[in-house]
């Protein structure tokens, strides 16, 4: 039994390394072609390795683009609007989970239905909201349509509910208000759940394209999305300056899942509550 058990779990840790390769495999294309010429980026034979790196490519993108005006718009949108979703969603969830009103399981399940509506049917209510805001071709815009999200309310409110209610209604007794249960009782036991929607949403701001290729046509305003399409437009299809773009702009993205993982972890450990 003992060699069966090594013989199927080394075989499982081949297959999730194997996984893991064929995952991480692009990236590591992506990385090394951001250094090489054009001539050895479509190479036949295959050639992983540069000869010689060429880090120009990387200054060559600040040369050709305003690259750190399109890091800063994206950071900025990416920043507000997590910052904001997180915020309404968790009041939201704190609300569905710990106060009781009439109709508030029924409330719940419409607005959880919202999330069956494709994005594609809302694009164009949208965009005329936006219009007859006067919010066109403006960063609010894009950050203000991801203040409001199905998925996050109902991802804090299933945490929110392993919360026991013992703890609420003890804060209750003791004459707190709803805010204090919600920022001193709720929040310190919920960092798992806000780690986890606070990397969702920043990964997806991050990375949105479609937002701003509807409501920006300003290159001033552009976010690292549409300025990497940028190069297509101006300078043909530039893919070693496409790939070391991609590849500064994953920096953040990085940056930002190894410090909520962290907090993850020490979420789960300081919260000492089993529902």
């Amino acid at each position: 039994m003992k060699k069966k058990q090594v013989a199927s779990r080394a075989l499982i840790i081949f297959l999730l390394v194997l996984v893991a390769f064929i995952m991480i495999m692009p990236f590591i294309w992506m990385v090394l072609g951001s250094v090489k010429m054009k001539s050895e980026l479509f190479a036949v034979p295959l050639k992983w390795l540069p000869e010689t790196p060429v880090w120009k490519n990387y200054t060559d993108v600040f040369e050709k683009v305003p690259f750190l005006q399109f890091y800063w718009n994206t950071a900025k949108v990416a920043v507000l609007a997590t910052l904001g979703q997180v915020v309404t969603c968790a009041l939201s969830a704190y609300a569905f989970s710990k106060l009781e009103f009439r109709g508030r399981d029924v409330l719940f399940m419409f607005y959880l239905a919202t999330m069956m509506i494709p994005g594609q049917v809302t694009m164009v209510p949208q965009y005329e909201l936006m219009n007859h805001l006067n919010l066109l071709n403006n960063h609010w815009t894009l950050i203000l349509l991801r203040w409001f999200s199905p998925f996050g309310v109902f991802l804090l409110r299933q945490f929110f509910i392993s919360i026991p209610d013992s703890l609420v209604e003890a804060a209750r007794i003791d004459g707190a208000r709803e805010v204090k249960i919600f920022t001193t009782v709720i929040c310190p036991l919920a960092k798992p759940a806000f780690a986890t929607l606070t990397t969702l949403t920043f990964l997806n701001a991050w990375n949105e394209f479609m937002g701003p290729l509807i409501f920006l046509n300003e290159k001033s305003k552009f976010t690292l999305q549409m300025g990497i399409r940028y190069f297509q437009q101006m300078f043909g299809t530039e893919y070693t300056l496409i790939m070391a773009s991609t590849t500064m702009s994953l920096i953040p993205i990085l940056l930002i899942y190894m410090l909520a993982q962290k907090y993850f972890i020490e979420g789960i450990a300081a919260s000492g509550i089993k529902g």
